[in-house]
C-alpha cells in the first residue's frame, strides 16, 4: 500500500461483539433490508415520484457507520440515501411519508426519494446531484472545528462522485485544515451503468484519498464488522483532532441503479457471485458458525422489523397530503 493508504485485515481472534451488539448489527441490516424492500413495491404502486435508487446490497456500510455515530453527529448523503438515514435514527414511517408526498415527512412531502434532510437528526441533506453532499459535510466540519461543537461530519458518496470537482475541492479542505470529517466511498464497480474501470485509472479509489495525505483504509463493505471497525477508528481520529479519514468500502448493489433498469451492462454471474457475499447472507451465516444467535432469533428479529416496516408503510399511505397553503412554507 502506502504512507496514507491502507487495506483493513479482519482479526477474527479479536473480535468481541457482545450479544447486544450483535443484535443490533442484525436490526440494522434487516431494518434498511426490509424498508428498501417496501420501496420498491410503493414503487410499484404507483404512491411516489420521480426515480427510485435501491439500496440493496449495500446495507452494511450504512449500518456498520450508523454503529459509530452519536447522535450529535453531522450526516449527507446521496440520493441512495434512505438506508443511511436509518442507521442515523430516522424514523420508517416518517420516510415512508416523505416519499409518498405527505405533510407526514422529514421535508412534508417536499423533498421525495432523493433529497431527505433532518437538522434535528445531524442529517444535512440527500443530494440527487453527484458528489454534492461532500462540501456540505466538510463545510459542516468547518464549523464544527470553529465553534468546538465536538460533531464529526460523515459523508457517504459512490465511486462515480470521486471524479468530481466538489470531490477534489472537499477532500482537499478537509486536509489543509485538518478537520474532523469521515468520507465514506460507497465503491459498488458501477457509475450508474459505467463500469469503474472504464471511468478511472487507479485500483483502489483509497488512493485519492491519499493523494491529499489523507489516511485511507479499504474495507469489504459488506462485512459489517469490518466497515464498524474502521469507522470506529475514522471517528476517534476526527474526535481527538487527528482531521479526516477516506473510507473506501467496495461493496455492491444487488438491483439496478434505479428501478426499471435492465442492467444490460453487467453479467447476471458477477451479480450471483456478489448475491452469495451480500451483507445479511454474510453475517447470518456468521452467527450460525459461531453460535451468536440462534435460527429462530434471527428469524424472529427479521419478522419483527418486517411487522414494524409493514405499518409504518401503512400509515404512511393514510397520512395526508400537504394543503395547497403548505406550497411556499419552508421553501428558502
Amino acid at each position: 500500500m502506502s504512507e496514507y493508504m491502507t487495506k483493513h485485515v479482519w482479526n477474527e481472534a479479536s473480535w468481541n461483539w457482545d450479544e447486544d451488539r450483535v443484535l443490533q448489527a442484525w436490526r440494522l441490516l434487516n431494518l434498511i433490508r426490509e424498508f428498501e424492500e417496501k420501496s420498491i413495491e410503493m414503487y410499484k404502486e404507483g404512491l411516489m415520484g420521480g426515480s427510485l435508487h435501491s439500496y440493496i446490497g449495500q446495507e452494511a456500510v450504512a449500518a456498520g457507520m450508523g454503529m459509530v455515530m452519536a447522535e450529535q453527529d453531522y450526516m449527507t448523503m446521496t440520493y441512495r440515501g434512505r438506508g443511511q438515514a436509518l442507521a442515523k435514527g430516522a424514523d420508517p414511517f416518517r420516510l415512508f411519508a416523505e416519499m409518498m408526498g405527505r405533510i407526514d415527512g422529514y421535508c412534508k412531502g417536499k423533498g421525495g426519494p432523493m433529497h431527505i434532510a433532518s437538522p434535528e437528526l445531524g442529517i444535512l441533506g440527500a443530494n440527487g446531484i453527484v458528489g454534492a453532499g461532500i462540501p456540505i459535510a466538510v463545510g459542516a466540519a468547518f464549523t464544527s472545528k470553529l465553534k468546538k461543537l465536538e460533531r464529526v461530519s460523515v459523508t457517504f458518496f459512490g465511486d462515480g462522485a470521486t471524479n468530481q470537482g466538489a470531490f477534489h475541492e472537499g477532500l482537499n479542505l478537509a486536509a489543509v485544515f485538518k478537520l474532523p470529517v469521515v468520507f465514506v466511498c460507497e465503491n459498488n464497480l458501477y457509475s450508474e451503468m459505467t463500469p469503474i474501470k472504464e471511468s478511472l485509472l487507479n485500483e483502489h479509489i483509497a488512493e485519492r484519498g491519499a493523494a491529499y495525505r489523507i489516511p485511507s483504509v479499504i474495507v469489504d463493505g459488506n462485512d459489517i464488522r469490518a466497515v464498524y471497525e474502521v469507522g470506529q477508528e475514522a471517528m476517534a481520529r476526527a474526535r481527538a483532532g487527528g482531521g479526516p479519514t477516506f473510507i473506501e468500502a467496495k461493496t455492491y448493489r444487488l438491483v439496478g441503479h434505479m428501478f426499471g433498469d435492465s442492467e444490460s451492462y453487467r453479467e447476471r454471474a458477477e451479480v450471483e457471485s456478489w448475491r452469495k457475499k451480500e451483507p445479511l447472507t454474510q453475517f447470518r451465516e456468521l452467527c450460525r458458525n459461531r453460535n451468536l444467535l440462534s435460527e429462530e432469533s434471527l428469524s424472529a428479529v427479521t419478522e419483527e422489523i418486517r411487522t414494524q416496516i409493514g405499518d409504518a408503510y401503512e400509515r404512511a399511505r393514510k397520512a395526508s397530503e400537504p394543503e395547497l397553503e403548505e406550497i411556499f412554507t419552508h421553501v428558502y
